[in-house]
């Protein structure tokens, strides 16, 4: 058993602690970066103020749109070509409106 502990559990031990060490540093560069280029231009964040979009606004948009009327479009599958599909459907809608 001593010879297999010291063969695995070792390195293993080593590389789980070494490991957690890299990434930590690794982290921290990642941090620094963003608190070095994550300042906002003054007139982009004046920007961003002005513009109120509200969930109630954005709700009453909704309302106005007319939900009633809608049509179900397939896309196309994963082995399907999807310049053909949409040939087919523009052919299929052209005969429907004759």
């Amino acid at each position: 058993w001593r010879g297999r502990t010291v063969t695995f559990g070792v390195p293993l031990l080593l590389y789980l602690i070494g490991g957690s060490f890299g990434l930590r540093e690794f982290a921290q560069i990642r941090y620094d970066v963003h608190k070095l280029h994550g300042k906002v231009d003054p007139a982009l964040k004046e920007k961003l103020k002005q513009n109120t979009v509200t969930l109630e606004s954005e709700y009453e948009k909704l309302e106005k749109s007319n939900l009633d009327n809608w049509e179900n479009i397939r896309g196309p599958s994963l082995w399907e070509d999807s310049r053909t599909v949409q040939k087919q459907r523009r052919e299929a809608l052209r005969l429907k409106t004759e």
